[in-house]
C-alpha cells in the first residue's frame, strides 16, 4: 500500500537536523525507538527528530505515553481530542493531521471528562511542546511529498483506520518511566499529583530538557526567554520577527543567536527555521540545536498547560 510505503520512509522528511537511523540505534536512543514502534505503531517523526539529544528525546516519549498513549481514567479518544484542539490552536497542521486522523479512526471523541485530570493537562502540556518542535523541525503533512494531491484525502483516512486500530490495543502505564531517572515534580506542575505515572513522566522529562538547556542555552538567555514566556498571553506575535531581534538587542552579540532561536521557537515557532543557519554559526551540532529548541518549547509548553 502506497501510505504504508510512504510512511516508512517519513523521517526523510525531518529538516535540520539528522535522525539516527533505526539500524544504527543504540542505548537510550535504541530503547525509545522500541517502545515508540510498538505503542505508537510506528516510529513517529515527531519523537525521532528528537535522536541527536537522546535524553531529550526520552523526555518526549515518556510525556506522549504517558499522558496520551497509556491506559488511565481518560478514554483515548478525549484524549486525542485534546491533542487535536491545542495543535489547531498553535497552527501545527502535521499534528492536526495525526491526531485529527486518529479521532476519526476511534469513532470521534468520547464523552468530555470532569475536571483538570493529569492525564488530560498532561496531553496539553506534551501538544504544547510537541507542536512547537514540530512546527520547526517537520512540514505540515505527515504524509511524505510522493503522495498524489488528489490521494491526500484518502490516505488520511488510511493513517486514520491505521492510528485508531492501533490505539484500541490496551498499553499499560508507567512503562518508560524507566527510560530517564526519577527527579522531583516542579510545584507550578503539582496537577500531575492525581496520577503516579503522568507525574513521574512529567518530573523526569521537565528535569531533562531542563538539564539539555543548561547545557546548551546561555544563563542571559534563559532568563530573557523565562521573562518574556512569563508575561506572554498566547496572542500570536504577526509576520514579523523584529520583536525577537529587538528583545535579544540588550544581550552580549555572542548570545543573540541563540536568544532569536529560543524566543520565536518559544512564541512562533512556525518562523523559528529563520533563525536556524544563525545559531548553526555559533554552534553547528544537531544535539545543540535540539536542545535549544526543546528548552524554549516546554518552557511555553509549562506556562501554556492550563493546570488548575
Amino acid at each position: 500500500m502506497i501510505v504504508k510505503r510512504a510512511l516508512r520512509r517519513s523521517l526523510a522528511q525531518v529538516r535540520h537536523v539528522t535522525p539516527v537511523p533505526p539500524g544504527a540505534a543504540r542505548g537510550l536512543v535504541a530503547e525509545v525507538y522500541a517502545q515508540v514502534e510498538r505503542d505508537f505503531g510506528m516510529l513517529a517523526p515527531p519523537v525521532a527528530l528528537h535522536s541527536a539529544a537522546p535524553e531529550v528525546m526520552a523526555a518526549a516519549w515518556m510525556l506522549l505515553r504517558e499522558s496520551l498513549l497509556a491506559q488511565g481514567q481518560v478514554a483515548r479518544g478525549a484524549k486525542e481530542l485534546v491533542a487535536t484542539e491545542v495543535s489547531r490552536a498553535n497552527a501545527c497542521p502535521y499534528c492536526v493531521d495525526v491526531h485529527g486522523a486518529t479521532l476519526r479512526g476511534l469513532g470521534g471523541p468520547a464523552p468530555a471528562e470532569p475536571g483538570p485530570l493529569p492525564e488530560v493537562v498532561g496531553t496539553r502540556l506534551t501538544f504544547h511542546y510537541l507542536n512547537r518542535m514540530v512546527n520547526v523541525f517537520l512540514g505540515e503533512s505527515p504524509l511524505p511529498p510522493e503522495v498524489p494531491g488528489g490521494m491526500r484525502g484518502g490516505a488520511l483516512r488510511v493513517l486514520g483506520a491505521m492510528m485508531g486500530a492501533s490505539a484500541r490495543k490496551p498499553r499499560p502505564p508507567g512503562d518508560s518511566l524507566r527510560l530517564l531517572p526519577d527527579a522531583p515534580l516542579p510545584a507550578e506542575l503539582s496537577w500531575a499529583d492525581g496520577n503516579p505515572y503522568v507525574a513521574g513522566a512529567v518530573a523526569r522529562a521537565t528535569a531533562a530538557v531542563a538539564a539539555a538547556g543548561e547545557r546548551s542555552v546561555p544563563e542571559p538567555v534563559r532568563d530573557l526567554v523565562t521573562a518574556e514566556v512569563g508575561k506572554w498571553d498566547g496572542t500570536p506575535p504577526g509576520l514579523s520577527t523584529a520583536w525577537a531581534t529587538e528583545a535579544a538587542a540588550g544581550l552580549a552579540p555572542g548570545h543573540r543567536p541563540v536568544a532569536r532561536l529560543a524566543l520565536l521557537t518559544a512564541k512562533a515557532s512556525y518562523q523559528a527555521g529563520t533563525a536556524i543557519d544563525a545559531f548553526r554559526a555559533t554552534d553547528p551540532s544537531d544535539r545543540a540545536l535540539l536542545e535549544v529548541t526543546a528548552w524554549a518549547s516546554m518552557m511555553t509548553a509549562r506556562a501554556r498547560s492550563g493546570g488548575p
